[in-house]
């Protein structure tokens, strides 16, 4: 089994800035790609942004791409999102994300609440 754990999600004025963390625990040998989704009451949950563990850049949607860093600390195996100029858009729970070998579906934490005031 793997455990995901997210800190940092808080209350923030827009404009303003918060960083995420995760740390992954358990099983995590076979963990292929790791990132961080976010969703809101009655949408999907969504992809913000995420970077496979064997190399290669990373990907942003395109609502965050420009304010939204994430970063990793491999030996650790937690990754970290820096999130800038925040606005009330970007309230949401965000989960830590992770998929594994042999797998198409991904695996999620908790979850984390950010919330963005006007």
């Amino acid at each position: 089994q793997v455990q995901l754990a997210e800190s940092g999600g808080g209350l923030v004025q827009a404009g303003g800035s918060l960083r995420l963390s995760c740390l992954a625990s358990g099983r995590t040998e076979r963990m292929t790609v790791m990132g961080w989704f976010r969703q809101t009451p009655g949408k999907e949950r969504e992809i913000v942004a995420a970077f496979r563990l064997n190399g290669g850049g990373p990907f942003y949607s395109d609502s965050v791409k420009g304010r939204f860093i994430i970063s990793r600390e491999n030996a650790k195996k937690v990754v970290h999102l820096q999130m800038n100029n925040l606005t009330p858009e970007d309230t949401a729970v965000y989960y830590c994300s992770a998929k594994f070998l042999g797998r198409d579906d991904y695996f999620f934490g908790q979850g984390t609440q950010v919330t963005v005031s006007s």
